[in-house]
Formats: structure tokens, C-alpha cells, sequence
């Protein structure tokens, strides 16, 4: 009987390790999402301005902290980006954020889905 619950045991492990949900794959996942992050603010860095000669990265309009990426599913990701116009009442916030989308389009090599908030 003992062998058996060690036999069970162990399968067990196995299936929850290689399904990604023990705390082995548990752990790979957040370190995942944060490269995809990186990845991520590494494109939107470098998108200009609308109206000044300078990066959004150079205006800290995005940061590092403002890009999050979630699972969805095994296929797709969430992509959040926090920006901060340079004045509250801008007028091309929404310019800035339809740019950051194309960009995300155009360049991202994982399927995703994108909020520009």
C-alpha cells in the first residue's frame, strides 16, 4: 500500500509539473511574463512624440513599472500600458496610445491582446 501511494504520489507530481502547474512551472510563469515586459517597454520606448523631437522614454511618458503583461491562455497575453502624458490635459493622449497599439502590432512576436490606459 505504501508503494502505491508513493507511486501515485510521484505520477501525480509529474503530471502537475509537466501541465505547468506545480510550483516549478509555477514559478517560470511570472519570470516569463516579466521578459515579455521587458520585451514589450524595449519597442514602446522608443516611439516619438507627437509633438516634440524627443522619445516617449526621454519624456517619461512610459517606464519601466507601466508596462504589465498577464496570461490569457496558453496562446495569447494581456499586454497593459500605464502612460503618463507630459501635461494632464494633452490632447494627443489618444494619438500617443493608438501609436503604442501599432507599434505592439507591427513588432510583437507573441499573440496578444493591448490596453493603452
Amino acid at each position: 500500500m505504501e508503494q502505491l501511494s508513493g507511486l501515485l504520489s510521484w505520477t501525480l507530481s509529474r503530471v502537475l509539473w509537466l501541465s505547468g502547474l506545480s510550483e516549478r512551472g509555477a514559478a517560470r510563469r511570472p519570470q516569463i511574463m516579466e521578459e515579455k515586459a521587458l520585451e514589450v517597454y524595449d519597442l514602446i520606448r522608443t516611439v516619438r512624440d507627437p509633438e516634440k523631437p524627443s522619445t516617449l522614454e526621454e519624456l517619461e511618458v512610459v517606464t519601466e513599472g507601466c508596462v504589465e503583461v498577464q496570461e490569457i491562455n496558453e496562446d495569447y497575453c494581456l499586454v497593459i500600458i500605464r502612460f503618463t502624458p507630459t501635461v494632464p490635459h494633452c490632447s494627443l493622449a489618444t494619438l500617443i496610445g493608438l501609436c503604442l497599439r501599432v507599434k505592439l502590432q507591427r513588432c510583437l512576436p507573441f499573440k496578444h491582446k493591448s490596453i493603452s490606459r
